[in-house]
């Protein structure tokens, strides 16, 4: 070979392993789709993984080339080491990109856009967490490795290790709570206490399961807010799901009436709302009376639907149209409060226009029972009672002299 090609060796061998990893990576990508051609989401992601595997293979081709070609060279060792390093982070890289397709053709496998969707979400939300679980794996382990490449950390990694049990007991220490959440997360994935999607009523609030990640839940709210909860809370505190089984709920619309309500004409009308809107699973379809104390009657309208979002539906319109058929047709039905004055007979009116006789200072009621004992004063009836009112007549005019005649002596 020529001299002059002998500085140009190294950058001709890289241009041409440059060629082959890009050709390479190609035909690679056309074998897979064609053997993948009646799955048509493999089409869309496996542009994902286009770049990370066209520069892995170029890496590699280059750093094989320039072992070839420049191995006596000076500069090859460090040239190499980063090119080890680009590696490493390339093959990071496609295994990352190799999850994700997994997971998208796992995901468009199993829809969640059917009636009974429950085993699909279970398994949307496993293989969300296990892909994040695996991209954190090989992160660390990419990092680790390529650590490892720099040989002063390789001499170090001696005493780290000597010193292990004291790092892992501080490490550990330090980092609680978020393996707590971390282990909370794969907890509620695995035992699927609740999965993306499903309808959950947590602090009072209404919302669905938009994402579970490993330390914390994100619950999107019905008005669009996001409520942010860590994991631990899932697994620590009681909460309402309301799809853990199935999506069929029911629900109940009350009413406080008058006593004259007509409940049959209100079944004929429930049931013919029931039976003009497509909101109603055919389930459950009830009218009651409940209650029937305090001046109304009680009456509860308990309705099904297939989901949470079809029942509050639902309930608003069977409200609102028995609202409307009870104005428009028995207004009498609504409520209405009552007062009834009885008569006053003779004797009643007699005592109501009679002065009340007090009692005496000096025990003179006592002496003089009333007449009538229905008289409206405040001890009569009996001897009994005028005894007992001798306690609210008050001292007697000898108390006060006996008073004043102390008062005196002392002065």
């Amino acid at each position: 070979m020529p001299d002059f090609l002998n500085p140009a060796l190294p950058f001709i061998a890289m241009a041409l392993a440059v060629v082959a990893g890009l050709t390479l990576s190609w035909l690679l990508r056309k074998i897979v789709l064609k053997l993948n051609r009646n799955r048509p989401e493999l089409q869309a992601t496996s542009r994902v993984a286009r770049q990370p595997l066209r520069l892995a293979l170029c890496l590699v081709g280059v750093r094989a080339a320039l072992g070839l070609t420049a191995a006596g060279e000076s500069w090859h060792a460090g040239v190499d080491h980063l090119l080890l390093i680009a590696m490493i982070g390339a093959f990071a890289w496609l295994a990352i990109a190799v999850l994700l397709i997994v997971e998208a053709v796992v995901l468009n496998r199993h829809s969640v856009d059917v009636a009974d969707n429950r085993r699909a979400r279970r398994l949307r939300t496993q293989m969300i967490l296990a892909r994040r679980i695996a991209v954190a794996l090989v992160v660390v382990l990419a990092l680790g490795t390529a650590m490892l490449t720099f040989p002063a950390i390789q001499a170090l990694g001696a005493g780290l290790l000597a010193s292990a049990g004291v790092i892992s007991i501080v490490a550990g220490l330090a980092a609680q709570t978020s393996l707590v959440n971390v282990f909370a997360g794969m907890q509620l994935a695995f035992t699927d206490a609740i999965r993306v999607d499903d309808v959950v009523v947590v602090q009072k609030e209404w919302g669905r399961i938009e994402e579970i990640t490993l330390t914390y839940v994100v619950v999107h709210l019905w008005d669009d807010r996001r409520l942010i909860l860590p994991s631990t809370y899932f697994t620590t505190t009681p909460f309402e799901n309301w799809t853990r089984r199935q999506s069929e709920v029911m629900g109940t619309v009350e009413f406080d009436l008058d006593w004259r309500a007509p409940v049959e004409d209100m079944r004929t009308e429930l049931r013919r709302v029931l039976a003009g809107t497509e909101l109603w699973d055919k389930r459950v379809g009830v009218l009651q009376i409940t209650d029937a104390t305090g001046g109304f009657v009680r009456v509860r309208i308990l309705v099904s639907a297939a989901d949470s979002a079809a029942l509050f539906d639902l309930r608003c319109l069977v409200r609102e149209t028995m609202v409307t058929f009870l104005q428009q047709n028995h207004p009498q039905a609504l409520p209405h409060q009552r007062w009834e004055q009885a008569a006053d007979d003779a004797g009643t009116a007699a005592r109501r226009k009679a002065p009340l006789r007090g009692l005496g200072a000096s025990g003179a009621a006592g002496a003089h029972a009333p007449a009538d004992p229905h008289e409206s004063q405040l001890f009569t009836g009996s001897i009994e009672a005028v005894e007992r009112s001798r306690a609210f007549t008050g001292p007697g005019d000898e108390v006060f002299e006996e008073r004043d005649r102390n008062l005196a002596s002392h002065n």
